[in-house]
């Protein structure tokens, strides 16, 4: 077995703690030094994953020569900077969705890995599921035909993250469900339909239950819990049409909080099939020997997708195949964000 690489997490919350685990399940991982600005949260992890060495700011973690690799998982404002910080440290870059807060900063982050000569993996985990994969395997094989329409659908009933944190405060985040959540699927719709130049958005982003905070009712909270003197100023739900020249279409769907049924999932539809995902049993409703049919797609489901994902970052490391999610696609991604944004902004369909 070749050497193992020394990584670094920057920002061990939530996300950070998921890198860290599946760091530790990779047999050529060195999982090697932990850095957040939380003392006490900093203090508890490294004691969780067994990590001997943390830092209190990413600059002291980063001038570590031991360090070959870094996992960002930090607030999406600190992205760029710290991905580029990274770089130009020597330091090859895992970097958690959504890339940044905008398409221009995303190119800057490409940018400083050209000039680096690292390699730059997207934290795009929904990719490393057996069920994406094999639907991407159907569409090349030509099974699906020419795809026309993706329906892309994140819908919770009431599934707001750390109200009045950073994930509810636009300057910190970006926004709202739109980048934190339909950044996977849009991505994901993309991915598997190979279509990767959207041309034209008509959307409209709505605000209707993160504000008053008092008044927000929910079941539970992922990153809670509330902070009633924080911010919310972000969307909790959007919609919209993603026009890809006279190819095809996307119509999305999403939401943090509104009141229908949870549901999840794509639907790609082509002139000779149909499949979901994220539906549980993937089918590919489809015609064989001129009869309508289903076609059962089966897989082994019993898998850690970060691991699959951190174990294809570290294998583009040595030099054994291509990261899984590249820089230049997650640029196409934040290009796609920020026209639903200002589609919405301006009431208008624009140019993406």
């Amino acid at each position: 077995m070749s050497k193992k690489i020394k990584v670094g997490i920057i920002g061990v919350g939530t996300i950070g703690s998921v890198h860290a685990d599946a760091y530790n399940k990779l047999e050529d991982a060195q999982l090697h030094a932990l850095c957040d600005i939380n003392p006490e949260r900093l203090a508890e992890k490294a004691k969780k994953h067994n990590v001997s060495k943390t830092y209190a700011t990413y600059q002291e973690l980063l001038a570590d020569p031991e360090i070959e690799a870094v996992s960002i998982c930090t607030p999406n404002n600190t992205h760029a900077p710290l991905a580029i910080a990274a770089f130009q440290a020597g330091k090859h870059v895992m970097l958690e969705k959504p890339m940044t807060l905008n398409a221009e900063l995303g190119q800057q982050i490409c940018a400083a890995r050209d000039q680096a000569g690292k390699q730059l993996q997207m934290g795009m985990v929904w990719r490393q599921t057996p069920e994406a994969e094999v639907v991407k395997e159907a569409v090349e094989a030509g099974r699906l035909g020419e795809i026309y329409h993706i329906r892309v659908k994140l819908i919770r009933r009431r599934g707001i993250p750390g109200l009045g944190g950073w994930f509810t405060t636009k300057a910190l985040s970006g926004g709202g469900g739109l980048i934190d959540i339909a950044v996977h699927f849009l991505d994901l719709a993309m991915w598997t339909s190979g279509l990767w130049e959207p041309t034209r958005v008509s959307a409209k982003t709505y605000s209707k239950f993160g504000s008053p905070m008092e008044k927000y009712n929910y079941v539970n909270m992922w990153a809670g819990p509330p902070q009633y003197d924080g911010t919310f100023d972000v969307d909790d739900y959007a919609t919209g049409l993603v026009r890809f020249g006279d190819k095809a279409t996307i119509v999305f769907e999403v939401a943090w909080a509104c009141n229908a049924k949870d549901e999840c999932y794509i639907e790609l539809l082509g002139d000779k099939g149909g499949v979901k995902v994220g539906m549980g049993d993937t089918n590919i409703l489809t015609e064989v020997d001129n009869r309508i049919a289903d076609i059962h797609l089966t897989y082994n489901n019993e898998r850690d997708r970060f691991a699959v994902e951190l174990g294809k970052f570290l294998a583009a490391i040595r030099g054994e195949g291509p990261v899984a999610a590249t820089g230049e696609e997650g640029v196409v991604v934040m290009r796609l964000l920020d026209a639903i944004y200002k589609s919405s902004e301006m009431n208008r369909e624009v140019e993406v």
